[in-house]
């Protein structure tokens, strides 16, 4: 695994807007043990998969090699592989965030 890889993960507008400290946990890492990313080739069709409904997302853009938690690329949907953190995003990780309105088809 490169140390210098870049995943990308997506949140609600909502759940971005709460987030304040140096540390991000999504709801599924207390739930499911880590957190779901996506590659960069994969975003779309994770949007379009899991956030048809809503009208805009926020979407994370982190750098693997200053992740203080661990990233684990295993297959998830349909076998695909995902990278997945086990642990918190710390802040400093995220090179970029942008919003990214939902195309209704």
């Amino acid at each position: 695994l490169r140390s210098d890889m870049l995943i990308y993960h997506i949140v609600l507008p909502e759940d971005w807007a709460a987030f304040d400290t140096d540390l991000y946990i999504a709801r599924s890492l207390e739930t499911e043990g880590f957190i779901h990313c996506s590659f960069e080739d994969q975003l779309e069709a994770v949007i379009k998969r899991y956030y048809a409904g809503v009208a805009d997302v926020v979407v994370l853009e982190i750098e693997t090699g200053r992740l203080m938690s661990r990233v684990v690329n295993e297959p998830s949907t349909a076998n695909e592989i995902y990278p997945h953190i086990y642990g918190p995003i710390n802040r400093d990780a995220i090179l970029k965030v942008s919003e990214r309105k939902i195309e209704r088809g």
